[in-house]
C-alpha cells in the first residue's frame, strides 16, 4: 500500500479470525515500530509480547476483574462499568497476537516516544493486512508490580501501549474525520 492508503484506512479492530500470527511477523512488526523518531534518539522502547488466543484470554479476564474492582482507583470514567460488567465483553477482544509496548524509564518524553513506536507498529500491521487495537483499559493492571513480575518484565519499565493484532474478519468502515483546526501562527 502507498504511505498515504495505509494511514487512511488503518482501523481499530475488535473482531479477528482463528489464524495465529507467528514471531516473524511481530519481529518485522517491531522492527518497524523501532524505526519512530525519539527524543535525543534515546530510543526508550521495549516489546513483551504474548502469543496464542488461550493465554491472552486468561489475562484478559484477569485484568478485566482488576479493573472492575479498581474501577474508582483509576482515572476512567465510572459510566464505563456497564461495558465491563457484560460477560461478553472480552477485554482484548479474543485477539490471537498482544504486543505490549514499554518504556525503559520515566523519563522526559519516553512515554511519547513509546506512543510513536506503536504508531509506526500499527501502521506496519495494517499495510501488512493485520488489524491492531490499541487496548488502554488494560494499561493499569498491566503495569502493576505484581503482573509485571508474573510476565517477567523490569519492575522499572513502564507499560504505555497493550496493542492487540490478528487477522481481521472483516475492516471496519471509517467512523470519519473532523476538519483539523488549525492556528496559522504569525
Amino acid at each position: 500500500m502507498e504511505l498515504m492508503d495505509v494511514i487512511r484506512n488503518r482501523r481499530a479492530v475488535r473482531d479477528f479470525t482463528d489464524a495465529g500470527i507467528d514471531r516473524a511477523t511481530i519481529e518485522h512488526l517491531i522492527g518497524a515500530a523501532i524505526l519512530a523518531p525519539s527524543a535525543m534518539n534515546l530510543q526508550p522502547w521495549a516489546f513483551a509480547v504474548l502469543l496464542g488466543r488461550e493465554r491472552i484470554e486468561s489475562y484478559a479476564k484477569r485484568a478485566k476483574e482488576w479493573l472492575l474492582a479498581s474501577l474508582s482507583q483509576t482515572s476512567y470514567d465510572p459510566s464505563i462499568r456497564h461495558m465491563l460488567e457484560d460477560p461478553q465483553f472480552a477485554l482484548f477482544h479474543h485477539a490471537p497476537a498482544l504486543v505490549i509496548v514499554l518504556a525503559k524509564s520515566s523519563g522526559t518524553q519516553a512515554a511519547e516516544d513509546c506512543c510513536l513506536a506503536a504508531e509506526n507498529l500499527m501502521l506496519a500491521a495494517r499495510n501488512e493486512g493485520l488489524g491492531s487495537c490499541w487496548i488502554g483499559f488494560a494499561r493499569p493492571w498491566l503495569d502493576l508490580a505484581a503482573t509485571k513480575t508474573e510476565l517477567k518484565l523490569p519492575e522499572h519499565y513502564h507499560v504505555v501501549a497493550p496493542i492487540i493484532l490478528g487477522h481481521p474478519k472483516v475492516w471496519p468502515d471509517s467512523h470519519g474525520r473532523k476538519p483539523a483546526e488549525i492556528h496559522w501562527l504569525r
